[in-house]
């Protein structure tokens, strides 16, 4: 619900403010380009203006709620609100605020929120809050008969003082918060297509680092339904990074999974994960990327023990980034269902037919080195400079 007259949207960003000036300036515009990107991609009408703390998107009425929707899904976006602007004069807004409660305000409790950046106007956030309180009680009471909370109110009325402007609004939409995308430096995402992996590789974006996506084909273990749906969670990341590129590097994995379920019972799928690391490092040796992103979390899997991660971890000098490390799965799922990868990645594609019987837990590295192929990473090596680039 939005102000009648509502055009601007007011956005708020949260850790761009924790940064030096020079920083928070560099990264206020990377955000101002993605917002820009997101708007150009879901053809809504709008400008965006960098604004010191609080980017603004000037659009219109009829567009203010899309507009919005899509500054909610910006990395970096803390908070966005449609808003009506006026003057900072103290009477216009409380009038502001009397017109917008006989449009919106229809019983229930109701609380004034007002926050000011200039503290040099003639009023103080109490003050406002105060007279605006009272219009928005005088312009309903005919109709109803309303009632204050503050603590818990049915409807807020927003008002936030900037610079030359006041800005209106009845509804902060939650965003992703982090850094912008593009602040930090871009990572190899590992995507199997699982519920996991495009989950890691969100919260890897939210924290402003674009990602390569990768992924391995496991030839008769994969197959078209695996690539399928890998590729669908892609596409669906691509929607929050319109103005980045995530064509998916396909890293040739068959001929080596066919070599470890011949030769190896025990550790294999250690020794996959070793081989997937070993290509990803190649990747990003030649695409410039700087670490390698999985969705791994401690004691999810057999391969995912304490032990199991440290052998596994060896295979790379890259870091390896486990945004979920600590995560519960159904913690996973709930974020795989909000940025709307949860389906595709539950396409049954057999896959888990490369695991063996008997799983290993609790692996050493020189047992393990000494039972997978001698030419393993070359082998991983060789893949990844193969690797073929396709559109998700």
């Amino acid at each position: 619900m939005h102000p009648p007259g509502a055009d601007t949207v007011l956005v708020r960003h949260g850790d761009v403010n924790t940064k030096s000036n020079t920083v928070k300036r560099y990264m206020e515009g990377i955000l101002v380009e993605n917002l820009e990107a997101l708007l150009a991609d879901r053809d809504i009408p709008g400008d965006v203006e960098q604004r010191w703390n609080r980017p603004l998107i000037h659009t219109t009425e009829d567009a203010v709620a899309d507009a919005t929707a899509a500054a909610s899904d910006a990395f970096g976006v803390v908070s966005a609100s449609p808003c009506l602007t006026v003057s900072t004069e103290k009477e216009q807004i409380v009038d502001a605020l009397a017109e917008i409660a006989r449009e919106r305000y229809t019983g229930g409790a109701f609380a004034v929120d007002a926050r000011r950046a200039d503290k040099n106007l003639p009023y103080d956030s109490d003050d406002l809050a105060r007279e605006g309180g009272t219009a928005i009680w005088e312009a309903v009471e005919d109709e109803f008969e309303p009632e204050v909370d503050l603590d818990d109110p049915d409807i807020t009325f927003g008002v936030e003082i900037r610079e030359d402007s006041a800005f209106l609004y009845l509804e902060k939409l939650s965003g992703p918060g982090g850094l912008p995308l593009g602040a930090q430096e871009p990572v190899i995402a590992l995507v199997s297509g699982g519920i996991d992996s495009p989950v890691a590789a969100y919260e890897m974006m939210k924290r402003g680092a674009p990602i390569v996506p990768a992924y391995v084909d496991l030839g008769a273990y994969g197959g078209i339904d695996h690539e399928a749906r890998a590729m669908e969670t892609v596409r669906k990341l691509s929607r929050y990074a319109p103005n980045f590129d995530l064509q998916v590097y396909r890293i040739p994995g068959g001929e080596t999974v066919d070599l470890l379920v011949s030769e190896m019972e025990e550790g294999r799928m250690l020794s996959l994960r070793r081989f997937f690391y070993r290509a990803a490092e190649t990747l990003a040796e030649r695409v410039d990327a700087n670490g390698i992103v999985t969705g791994e979390a401690v004691g999810q899997k057999s391969s995912q023990t304490v032990r199991n991660l440290g052998v596994t971890s060896r295979a790379t000098r890259l870091p390896i980034h486990r945004p979920l490390l600590t995560w519960d799965k159904q913690d996973i799922v709930a974020k795989a269902r909000e940025i709307d990868t949860y389906t595709d990645s539950t396409i049954n594609a057999g896959c888990n037919r490369v695991a063996p019987d008997r799983v290993e837990t609790n692996a050493r590295l020189e047992p393990l080195l000494e039972a997978e192929p001698d030419d393993l990473f070359e082998r991983a090596e060789e893949a990844a400079r193969n690797a073929e680039l396709v559109d998700p």
